[in-house]
């Protein structure tokens, strides 16, 4: 294996993982060390269970090419896996940790994933069992899942006796296998898929984006590079991996400059205050809210967080005097904000160090090198350029739709773009809305509704929130004679969808404003 390659050479991300454990291979890669966890890998030492990881998925019968889906928290497991998945030559499929079984169930079979890691007890809830029970308790017949692996997060041993435990998985590992899958690594080219990310459209349905190990890379090198990233920062990773924040701008900048990952799984303003003191955290991106709930924390002056110095925020307005505390009362010395979208691999422009306040929080800043960035004739914004996935998965139809013959993508954001060349985002051709840094489909939650007994009609908008930047609120016409209620309505969304995806409030109307085509008009329920 290389002991050291020039960057410009790396494609994939087992040839960048090789360049790291070469060129800082007893550095430390990860800190592990949240609640139930303490452990630290050096850049050698993930190489060595990525190795191991990538030879058990290929004992168990993973070839390349196969989708291979992670349903988890933050942790050391995740990295290991998903570099696993890419050094085995098969295609990662991230899971929000926030779906239900159902949800996850669907991405699984869409997928045609053939393997599954799945953490054990989260959040009050046994992953795989959700995950069986949406399938009917029949996953072998249901699903193309061949080979489970469970996270035992909370230390016991797997219930379902379809799964291995995360450490007798690795012990399937053999010398002999970790040549095979080091064969695998050397066969892989920049242009192979490396994941497979899933976004809800105005339909409603989810599309699978298709991504290259390529473009992975370069959301790491140049998001990295805006805060002169390098192998001296440790970078507190707050940002799902499921997402392409924690994951690309996450995972990928960190194998290719050399900062140490500190992932934490569950967010809490004294947990990452804590993690950032005790493992001097010097990169810390996160939305908006996360900073917001930092400053607000009564116990903030009991931790030392002078070791902060690069944030990126972002997905929800930005108020200037957010900028100007974090700069001030955290300590940052960049703040930027970016604009993406899961089809550019999260990454379409950004802000640099230097920008004035003002500019960070009110544009996206300018378009990044490789990409191209115009305005149709409505405003919406156009991009062009290497990010640009490759398509949906198995949706030629909403591909075509979505770029067109010249190459361009359409967003489906209105903007504006100043003659210096920054980006505003002023509204949505969408009626997404971004509820603590997560995208909400209104149409998804909407098709949710329709399945209520006692509603006619629904429409969901985002309404302005101090702390998540906007939630849910969910406009419902009911059958004559219903007698359903706020309560019934918000414990059936809470029951059917993530809680990110869920409304906090319901306003019953008995009759919706429309246009002339008969379409309900979003614009006037936001005014009421």
């Amino acid at each position: 294996m290389a002991t050291d390659t020039a960057l410009a050479e790396v494609q994939t991300s087992p040839a960048a993982l090789r360049r790291a454990g070469g060129k800082w291979g007893d550095r430390e890669a990860v800190a592990d060390v949240q609640s139930g966890q303490n452990t630290r890998l050096t850049w050698a030492q993930l190489l060595e269970q990525v190795r191991s990881f990538a030879a058990a998925l290929i004992v168990q019968g993973v070839e390349p090419g196969d989708r291979v889906a992670i349903w988890a928290p933050n942790t050391r497991h995740w990295i290991v896996a998903a570099l696993g998945i890419h050094y085995a030559g098969a295609i990662l499929i991230p899971v929000n940790t926030r779906y239900t079984g159902a949800e996850a169930l669907d991405l699984v079979q869409r997928s045609h994933a053939t393997a599954l890691v799945v953490a054990g007890a989260f959040l009050k809830s046994e992953r795989l069992a959700d995950l069986s029970a949406a399938a009917d308790g029949d996953l072998a017949g249901n699903t193309e899942l061949h080979t489970i692996v469970r996270i035992p997060l909370d230390g016991g041993d797997s219930a379902d006796q379809t799964a291995v435990d995360w450490d007798d998985f690795l012990a399937l590992a053999t010398a002999d296998l970790r040549r095979q899958a080091d064969a695998r690594a050397d066969a892989l080219t920049g242009d192979d898929i490396a994941d497979i990310l899933f976004t809800s459209g105005t339909t409603g349905r989810s599309k699978g984006v298709l991504a290259t190990h390529e473009q992975g890379l370069a959301v790491g090198r140049i998001w990295g590079a805006t805060g002169n990233m390098s192998e001296s920062d440790r970078y507190l990773i707050l940002s799902p991996f499921f997402h392409s924040y924690g994951y690309k701008a996450g995972i990928f900048a960190c194998l290719v400059h050399g900062a140490a990952m500190i992932p934490l799984a569950v967010y809490s303003p004294a947990a990452a205050m804590q993690l950032i003191q005790d493992e001097k955290a010097s990169v810390c991106p996160g939305a908006p809210t996360i900073f917001q709930t930092i400053l607000d924390d009564p116990r903030r002056s009991e931790f030392d967080l002078s070791s902060l110095r690069f944030a990126t925020t972002g997905a929800a307005i930005v108020p200037v005097v957010l900028m100007e505390r974090m700069q001030a009362e955290l300590g940052f010395d960049i703040v930027v904000t970016a604009y993406g979208l899961t089809e550019t691999s999260g990454f379409v422009s950004t802000c640099v160090a230097g920008d004035d306040d003002v500019t960070v929080a009110t544009t996206c800043g300018r378009v990044i090198e490789g990409m191209e960035m115009t305005l149709s004739e409505q405003g919406e914004i156009l991009v062009r350029g290497h990010l640009v996935m490759k398509g949906y998965l198995d949706d030629p139809e909403s591909t075509a739709k979505t770029i067109d013959p010249d190459g361009w993508l359409h967003t489906g954001d209105i903007g504006e773009i100043d003659d210096r060349g920054y980006l505003k985002i002023t509204d949505r051709l969408k009626d997404m809305y971004i509820n603590g840094g997560f995208n909400v489909y209104p149409a998804e939650v909407e098709q949710a509704l329709a399945r209520l007994e006692g509603v006619v009609e629904s429409a969901v908008i985002g309404v302005p929130d101090e702390r998540m930047g906007e939630v849910g609120r969910a406009f419902v016409l009911r059958r004559p004679g219903s007698e359903l209620n706020e309560d019934q309505v918000l414990t059936y969304c809470r029951e059917k969808l993530a809680k990110f995806k869920a409304p906090l409030s319901v306003v019953f109307v008995d009759e919706f404003p429309r246009n002339a085509a008969g379409k309900i008009l979003k614009r006037e329920l936001r005014q009421h």
